[in-house]
């Protein structure tokens, strides 16, 4: 496994892979984001958990985010390349949260746009897909924004509050990325 040292920068936010030393920062910031959360995700909510979100991070078939104010000083959420595969494929899994109120009006909108742009430029990725609970109006919003398409309704997709939940799947592919 090779450390993950890649950080991307936007106008506003540094986005870094998660290191262990964020852990209790991390975790504290996501119990502040519980009700704002509403079952729509799951991010990691214990020592254990997050470390093994540090651990998958560093890997190949992984990318992880933390984004942060420019100084460091806010923890507004995080985005993540999730499962890809290489080969014939050249896909991976978009999934994103904002932590509570943090970061300002489109926080994650900027920080999943330049993650998008490293999947398609450096990673050399064709098609993500983002994989959305149908009553998640704002992260669908997001998604269209960004140029995603629904392709379909997956059924009992992901467990998310202890339950097995359908997921609208969105895609998009490099060439029709544009922002």
């Amino acid at each position: 496994m090779r450390a993950n040292s890649e950080v991307l920068r936007t106008r506003r936010f540094d986005l870094r892979p998660p290191r262990r030393g964020d852990v209790e920062r991390f975790l504290g910031a996501v119990e502040r984001s519980r009700p704002f959360h509403r079952e729509l995700v799951e991010p990691p909510a214990g020592e254990e958990s997050f470390d093994a979100y540090v651990r998958r991070s560093a890997g190949d078939t992984h990318r992880g985010f933390l984004v942060e104010t420019r100084h460091g000083t806010e923890l507004v959420g995080a985005v993540n390349l999730n499962n890809i595969v290489r080969g014939g494929l050249q896909s991976a899994s978009l999934g994103y949260y904002r932590l509570s109120a943090a970061g300002g009006r489109h926080a994650i909108r900027e920080a999943v746009s330049a993650v998008i742009g490293h999947g398609f430029g450096r990673l050399g990725l064709h098609r993500l897909e983002a994989n959305i609970l149908p009553d998640n109006l704002r992260s669908r919003q997001l998604a269209a924004s960004l140029g995603f398409r629904c392709e379909g309704l997956s059924l009992e997709y992901l467990r998310v509050g202890g339950r097995w939940r359908d997921h609208e799947r969105w895609a998009l592919l490099h060439h029709e990325w544009t922002t």
